[in-house]
């Protein structure tokens, strides 16, 4: 089992920047990757980007390149996710994933999960 907690969301002003942790622990060991997902309201869940846990190769949504970026402290079993330029379409709820191995077939199936951190962005 590995358990999740997020933090860093809050307010912010559009143009604005929020990072974001997600703070893992139980077995990190046997971790593949971590993702960001999203979820604004009367929407659904959306994937923002991942990291591969090892490696530290990343990749994100359309939404995200150019202003978010995932960065990995392996020493803290952190996984950040760095938002700038924020917009108030970026509002939602962010949690964080992780699964021991990717599952072909289904990209955004994972494991474990956060309890979510709100973040707003207002215009």
């Amino acid at each position: 089992q590995v358990q999740l907690v997020e933090s860093g969301g809050g307010l912010v002003q559009a143009g604005g920047s929020l990072r974001l942790s997600c703070v893992a622990s139980g077995r990190t060991f046997s971790m593949y990757d971590m993702g960001w997902f999203r979820q604004a309201p009367g929407k659904e869940r959306e994937f923002v980007g991942g990291i591969i846990w090892s490696g530290g190769s990343t990749n994100y949504a359309d939404s995200a390149k150019g202003r978010f970026t995932i960065s990995r402290e392996r020493a803290k079993n952190t996984v950040y996710l760095q938002m700038n330029n924020l917009k108030p379409e970026d509002t939602a709820v962010y949690s964080c994933a992780a699964r021991a191995r990717f599952y072909r077939g289904t990209p955004d199936r994972y494991d474990y999960w956060g309890q979510g951190t709100q973040v707003t962005v207002s215009a």
